[in-house]
């Protein structure tokens, strides 16, 4: 497994890699790890797609993402994987972040795609670019700067990003390395879905986080870097194993098993988690929290459908050579879909999860965030506020809880 992560892009010629998808988001299918398309290196950074507003034609955006594992040659992947039409970008530049909108003085690089410096991805479709030169430190801040020349339907990107971003319209503004014309701000990401990089060293891998709003971050503190992924990806920075990227594959309001029709979930965990896990860079461990969305929704899931949606993703994982870590679901009593059918197919999966050694490890989320004095509900110094999603202490706690040694295994 230690060797994996360098099989994926064989393209012969061209460095632009356009991975095209079925038609349609809810059909979306990447190329499985390994094959041609899927470039070589390591997550530093992702997150999931969605559904968002319309694109905006003559846009420009600004985006600032954070990253895990350092390395060179970064590459940045561009998703349109919910549009009805192709989407142009150009004037795309990154280059590390010195504050606010501001990056550091001539850090700023174009990108280009096979060369060109424009690029029209495919509806249903992602775009990774050519590597940039230089290199990128762990736990750095780059910015993504794009300008939409034509763009229309559904765009695609990130609602919950905790993260301050920036929009301009007019002129040319992505070339720049100030940040004063940058004066809108937005707390989405747009377009962009993931940062590979060269790591030093070749065995070097990352793990997805995937799951919904408690690994997307929700309740914590937005522009600091708290999700339990970000405290996880500082945790192994410092071990320094063989295992460093961290790529946050969570959405708010996700099931594992059903898609979801107007609440702009979009699609289920096993319904995207080709294009967002088996089809990224490096990627070695899956780390699956999921679960507590299903059961609150009131559509009668039963602990045998969630099982059996476990041992699917499993199975999909596995047989691309990933490791899966399975996350027991977390208390929510006081949030107000909580009821007692709820509460006690929680505990049967709980149950299972712990008891039958189907996956290459499991980590007790419940019992490291469960109040011990009512195991139904969090306990209050994690609680975020809501009684469902924990806040900065409680991320973390879940972060430390990992056993960084299972996050790798022999497959």
């Amino acid at each position: 497994m230690n060797g994996r992560y360098g099989r994926g892009c064989r393209l012969a010629a061209a460095l632009l890699t356009v991975a095209a998808c079925q038609a349609g988001p809810a059909r979306a299918v990447l190329h499985p790890p390994g094959a041609p398309g899927r470039p070589s290196g390591v997550l530093t950074w992702a997150a999931s797609a969605e559904r968002m507003g319309a694109g905006v034609a003559g846009a420009q955006y600004r985006m600032i993402v954070h990253t895990s594992v350092g390395g060179s040659a970064p590459r940045i992947r561009f998703t349109n994987a919910f549009g009805d039409r192709p989407l142009t970008l150009d004037h795309v530049y990154a280059g590390l972040r010195a504050r606010g909108a501001a990056l550091r003085p001539g850090g700023n690089h174009a990108l280009t795609f096979g060369g060109a410096h424009r690029v029209t991805v495919p509806a249903g479709s992602v775009a990774w670019s050519d590597p940039l030169p230089g290199r990128v430190p762990a736990g750095a801040d780059l910015a993504v700067s794009l300008r939409t020349p034509e763009a229309g339907g559904p765009a695609s990107g990130h609602e919950l990003a905790l993260q301050t971003s920036y929009t301009g319209l007019g002129g040319d503004l992505t070339a720049e390395d100030g940040g004063a014309h940058w004066t809108r701000t937005t707390g989405a990401w747009w377009y962009v879905d993931a940062v590979a990089v060269r790591p030093d060293r070749p065995a070097t891998g990352a793990v997805a986080a995937l799951g919904d709003s408690l690994t997307d971050g929700r309740q914590s503190t937005a522009d600091r870097n708290r999700r339990w992924p970000d405290y996880l990806a500082r945790r192994l920075h410092t071990a320094g194993g063989a295992v460093q990227g961290v790529a946050d594959e969570g959405i708010s309001g996700d099931k594992l098993l059903a898609d979801s029709a107007g609440d702009g979930a979009g699609q289920s965990i096993l319904h995207r988690l080709d294009r967002d896990v088996l089809s990224q860079p490096g990627v070695r461990t899956v780390v699956l929290f999921a679960g507590v969305n299903d059961l609150k929704a009131h559509t009668g899931v039963t602990a045998a459908e969630l099982i059996a949606g476990y041992r699917r993703l499993a199975h999909r994982a596995h047989a691309a050579h990933l490791c899966v870590v399975a996350a027991t679901i977390s208390p929510f009593k006081g949030w107000p879909e909580w009821d007692r059918d709820a509460e006690a197919v929680r505990r049967e999966v709980n149950h299972y999860l712990r008891t039958r050694g189907e996956f290459d490890a499991v980590t007790d989320f419940d019992r490291t965030l469960r109040d011990p004095h009512d195991p139904e509900r969090l306990r209050p110094r994690y609680d975020g506020g809501d009684h469902l999603h924990p806040g900065d202490r409680g991320m973390r706690a879940l972060a430390d809880s990992l056993d960084l040694k299972r996050l790798d295994c022999a497959r």
